[in-house]
């Protein structure tokens, strides 16, 4: 008998959230969380549960702002698996597909936890303008092993928001990782949203508020929030160590 072949994996896009505009200018990719170390491949339930919020939030912000295209990112594998990187891989390969089908558009890679990791390592993808990393899972440093890259976020804005209780995730990693970017790129800034955990439940609405002004600034042109324009502007540590107030989401309604 032959040797079972074993079926390649292939990550995809999934539907457009919302109602898919007629004209796409921008596209926003979001990248679920997922493990450090795992072969399975994820269900496409789990992968939209952890970033639905964000995407509502995003396809709600287009009614506003057309041409806004949003779509989840399905990965091969839950896991990052060492130096194989896939989310980061896929990450990339979802760049390229929003490409092939929108044409030459600028592209806002959004992830969280272990998602938010591949959108920073994935940043330098040449259709890729922005990267937002909600509560990024960062490993721990090494002497031994290079640190986490940073140099391929030149030329990109680049938002970090990170809760300071976060257990699961270092908010400490991710200050550093901004302070290293921030060397190689200005265009880069980090909000701690004080006493919330890993989720951000206690301030989602601000969160949500907040990725809606980055995204829509970064993919649009529109102006930023004034907070976000200063903590882009202002001078490690203080524009990576940036709070984020309370009643972010309500300052911005008109």
């Amino acid at each position: 008998m032959g040797q079972e072949v074993t079926p390649v994996r292939a990550a995809r896009l999934g539907r457009a959230v919302g109602v898919a505009p007629v004209g796409v200018s921008g596209v926003v990719l979001l990248l679920p969380g997922g493990q450090e170390v795992s072969s399975r491949r994820p269900s496409p339930v789990w992968s939209a549960a952890s970033v639905r919020s964000l995407g509502r939030s995003l396809a709600r912000a287009r009614r506003v702002e057309g041409g806004l295209a949003v779509h989840t990112v399905h990965y091969r594998y839950l896991g990052w698996n060492g130096h194989e990187a896939h989310l980061a891989a896929d990450a990339s390969w979802a760049a390229d597909e929003a490409v092939r089908r929108y044409g030459d558009v600028p592209v806002c890679l959004a992830g969280v936890g272990m998602g938010a990791r591949a959108a920073l390592r994935a940043g330098g993808h040449e259709a890729v303008n922005s990267v937002l990393a909600v509560a990024p899972w960062l490993p721990e440093e090494d002497m031994a092993a290079p640190p986490e890259p940073v140099k391929q976020l030149a030329g990109r804005r680049v938002l970090i928001v990170h809760g300071t209780n976060d257990e699961r995730c270092d908010p400490e990693l991710s200050f550093r990782l901004a302070t290293r970017a921030k060397k190689a790129n200005r265009d880069v800034c980090r909000f701690e949203v004080h006493s919330d955990g890993h989720r951000l439940r206690q301030y989602r609405g601000e969160v949500l508020a907040l990725a809606e002004d980055f995204v829509m600034g970064a993919l649009f042109g529109r102006a930023f929030a004034r907070p976000v324009a200063d903590a882009l502007a202002a001078p490690p540590p203080l524009g990576l160590r940036m709070p984020l107030a309370v009643g972010f989401g309500q300052s911005l309604r008109r």
